[in-house]
């Protein structure tokens, strides 16, 4: 099997993940329809929990699907339009996390500073390969920028708490998620026209880690803040972390690193997007709310999409300057 993977070009080896990827989509997809067909032609009034259950799924399997569109259209069309791509997710998360937040009059010129400035010069700063500048750019010009906005709209009432909640909107939705694509950009040697492996490494050990920390924490009572999150264990989150860290040693064969650096790499980005979803369910939880969707359904059309990458927001940047730094790229 090694011999046949190396026997192929790097387009090739990507088209492969992709058919692979979009098999196992498929399986699940059909699997889903099929159980949903059983519970439509055999009630049972007992079954409500599997229902809600079968519903996720659904809700996590239409996200997949749309995931998977944008990493494969992004990578079939260049790295141009993946950039634009995930600037659109980053639009919707953000337009996601705002209408479920309050705002005033006053921040209508933050507000679009943040979507039609703040975005698209953050992913044209990856666009351009410009990584010092888009580094600090969100975390120093634009906080500093969007309080100064704020000001001159001469609206002092709750001034720090309506300036917070855009900044780190801001940074969650777009600086976070601005690293996705920013991967496809680096340069590896020997590992040209491949990076889109590393993108599916990220994504394949975050969800991993944060699906067996689900699993694992069913079996368990006394969470760490059970005011913020149920399945948060510290016995499910070590869980978590030693699965996707044993994925990432797997998976190190179709990555520019060795076993235990991907073991290493698949560990950061598990605990940073794990320890942020926990984040996300507290800024959930004070805005009232269990989906940043309800109901299946959002403001923006993107039925929870904010849900489904939240870990990913935050694991990405974490992963992109510890795979910069270390490798010095």
């Amino acid at each position: 099997m090694r011999t046949f993977l190396r026997s192929l070009t790097p387009e090739q080896q990507v088209s492969l993940l992709f058919v692979l990827l979009f098999g196992v989509l498929l399986l699940a997809t059909v699997g889903g329809v099929l159980l949903s067909l059983r519970e439509r032609h055999h009630p049972d009034p007992d079954t409500g929990g599997r229902t809600l259950r079968l519903q996720d799924v659904q809700a996590l399997l239409r996200s997949s699907w749309l995931m998977a569109l944008v990493f494969w259209i992004g990578w079939a069309a260049g790295d141009g339009v993946a950039i634009v791509l995930f600037g659109l997710v980053s639009f919707f998360v953000l337009r996601e996390f705002i209408s479920l937040s309050p705002t005033r009059r006053g921040d209508h010129r933050s507000l679009l500073l943040a979507f039609f400035v703040v975005l698209p010069v953050q992913y044209g700063l990856v666009w351009t390969r410009h990584f010092d500048l888009f580094t600090v750019f969100v975390p120093v010009y634009v906080f500093l920028a969007i309080p100064v906005v704020s000001a001159l709209a001469n609206d002092p009432q709750r001034f720090l708490e309506r300036n917070a909640k855009l900044q780190w909107g801001i940074m969650v939705c777009v600086y976070g998620l601005s690293h996705v694509p920013a991967l496809l950009l680096l340069e590896f040697p020997r590992f040209a026209g491949r990076m889109a492996f590393l993108v599916f490494f990220l994504v394949a050990v975050v969800q991993t880690s944060m699906l067996v920390q689900h699993l694992v924490a069913r079996r368990l009572s006394d969470p760490v803040a059970p005011a913020v999150s149920e399945s948060f264990h510290w016995a499910s989150w070590l869980a978590g972390l030693a699965a996707g860290g044993l994925l990432g040693g797997l998976l190190a064969g179709i990555t520019p690193f060795n076993p235990l650096p991907a073991l290493a790499m698949a560990l950061v980005a598990c605990a940073a997007g794990s320890l942020g979803h926990l984040v996300m369910k507290a800024i959930k939880r004070d805005r009232g709310v269990t989906h940043w969707g309800q109901a299946g359904r959002s403001i923006t059309g993107a039925a929870g999409l904010l849900d489904r990458v939240d870990a990913l927001c935050f694991a990405a940047p974490v992963f992109f300057h510890s795979v910069r730094w270390t490798f010095d790229l």
